[in-house]
């Protein structure tokens, strides 16, 4: 099974370079291969129906179908039915490129790099999107980017596609969650973030979604990639790198803010989350006072 936040995870350690966007209109009766895929696409269906083969394995091409092609795939295609088969698809290159730890971590789609192979692009094969009309409008936006030149429209070109693949996986992650389920995981969340330095139990969370416990800890963690504790802590540990960069309290006053009652537990926590002290951090990221 998919999981999205895994997905959206690897995604966010990714940057991308739209090489090719358009959009096909083939006639009943159009079939295309077998050939080996060189690229990394997305196509999504529009409308008709047909059938595209992935390495050996049929699936439906019909309105909603995103198909992640990989470089090396055995690729068929077809088209069904009275109707011609529309699609829209997307060539891209991506690297790795984010920051963590303090530090800048990078290579290339060839799996080269300093640290670490960049991660193969993580979605691959065939899906069924739910609501397929914001991802078709964004392909038929960068239908018409791709034919302008410009910085500006590279960048809209970036930003347009990873607008579309945040699209893409809350329509994926919807569908594991359901719409009851997805409000209520919400709602807790909101919660977190306007008291997250209040003494706060999965326990007390739960009991606001109506779960159990466990219950609740699976969809939380199904619906953001976290448990419940990681997400609060992550949200806690972000209050405080804003206050050691952009205030003067001392260690003990932003532990106590933002729900440590204990500073040394809350250096711990910070060290094993940030990857340095607290201290280290403010001296590192505080901008320097002006002669």
């Amino acid at each position: 099974m998919i999981k999205p936040g895994e997905v959206m995870r690897a995604l966010n350690k990714l940057n991308f370079h739209i090489v090719l966007a358009g959009h096909k209109k083939q006639d009943p009766g159009w079939s295309n291969g077998p050939f080996t895929h060189r690229f990394h696409s997305l196509w999504l269906i529009a409308k008709g129906k047909g059938t595209f083969t992935l390495d050996g394995t049929a699936h439906a091409a019909e309105s909603g179908k995103l198909f992640a092609i990989a470089p090396g795939m055995v690729i068929e295609r077809r088209a069904e039915g009275d109707t011609p088969l529309e699609f829209f698809f997307i060539r891209f290159q991506h690297t790795l490129s984010y920051y963590e730890d303090g530090r800048w971590q990078a290579g290339d789609s060839r799996g080269s790099g300093d640290d670490a192979e960049t991660p193969a692009f993580p979605l691959s094969g065939c899906y069924s999107i739910q609501n397929p009309l914001p991802i078709l409008h964004h392909g038929e936006q960068l239908c018409g980017l791709i034919k302008r030149r410009g910085q500006i429209v590279l960048m809209r070109q970036r930003i347009l596609f990873l607008d579309m693949l945040t699209h893409i996986v809350s329509d994926l992650r919807s569908q594991i969650v359901t719409g009851h389920t997805n409000t209520v995981i919400e709602k807790t969340i909101d919660y977190m973030v306007h008291h997250y330095h209040e003494s706060i139990s999965v326990e007390e969370l739960a009991q606001m979604a109506g779960l159990s416990p466990s219950h609740y800890s699976r969809l939380f963690k199904k619906y953001t990639g976290y448990s419940p504790i990681h997400y609060l802590t992550q949200i806690r540990m972000d209050r405080a790198k804003e206050l050691l960069v952009l205030s003067d309290y001392k260690l003990k006053a932003i532990a106590q803010s933002i729900g440590y009652s204990d500073e040394l537990y809350f250096s711990r926590l910070f060290k094993k989350n940030v990857g340095s002290a607290p201290s280290q951090y403010a001296i590192q990221h505080k901008t320097a006072p002006k002669p």
